[in-house]
């Protein structure tokens, strides 16, 4: 008798689908500190750390906003989706909130989580405060059960790329007309870390954010991107060269 044999993926004993993130989770860490955002408490002082930057908000789909009142509107608005948990985060070195971030597609079923809405000021971006918070934001979601953590940008945003892949994220791909953001069609570009990396992954910030990583003048010695190199289960062509 001949019998069709189809392949199986592997089972996924004893599988708990884990908690999604609270209304409540606040991220301490070391140079960094992330809260639920909330527009009383952060609208105003975000506001004053984007203005005149407004090609920030270049590859998001809302923004830029043209006044404090304006933006703490959409943050109200944005308090009231149950679908996206929003965090604002301050910077422990500045004393100052400095950017925004959130988890968002949040599947407890699948195991899986995306980080995303990731908007940093200047005065944030390339800090070990902004690598921190993500690496926060990474750890949570890996500790609390998460099989899958997932980062996905516009696939013209070479920074986001260059970021996702330097956190030690691989490149999957890129999604065609995606979406239609302001007018224009977007190309998504994907990257995701899985559970079984995350070891590695760990290890690897836990080098990197180690202050005996640094010289005085604050100069990194290593690299986080050639610490997550070997984790990485492929690499972004559009970063090669």
């Amino acid at each position: 008798m001949f019998v069709l044999y189809r392949p199986h993926h592997d089972p996924v004993p004893d599988w708990t689908p884990p908690p999604a993130p609270s209304d409540a989770l606040v991220l301490d860490g070391t140079y960094c500190r992330l809260e639920p955002l909330v527009a009383e408490k952060h609208a105003a002082l975000l506001y004053r750390a984007y203005v005149g930057q407004d090609h920030v908000w270049a590859y998001l789909p809302y923004g830029p906003f043209s006044s404090s009142s304006q933006y703490h509107r959409w943050m109200r608005e944005t308090e009231t989706d149950d679908t996206v948990e929003f965090y604002a985060i301050k910077n422990k070195v500045s004393g100052d909130y400095e950017g925004v971030a959130s988890y968002l597609r949040i599947a407890p079923g699948a195991g899986s989580i995306e980080v995303g809405n990731i908007n940093f000021s200047p005065a944030l971006q390339q800090t070990r405060a902004a690598t921190e918070a993500l690496y926060q934001m990474m750890a949570w979601a890996f500790d609390a059960g998460f099989r899958r953590f997932e980062w996905k940008c516009d696939a013209l945003n070479q920074g986001s790329r260059r970021a996702a892949q330097r956190l030690g994220l691989s490149y999957e791909g890129v999604f065609r007309q995606a979406a239609v953001v302001k007018g224009r069609n977007r190309d998504t570009a994907w990257f995701a870390a899985i559970d079984r990396e995350w070891p590695s992954l760990k290890e690897a910030f836990r080098v990197w954010l180690d202050p005996s990583n640094f010289d005085s003048d604050g100069t990194q010695k290593e690299r986080l991107s050639d610490l997550t190199q070997l984790v990485r289960a492929a690499e972004d062509p559009s970063l090669i060269g």
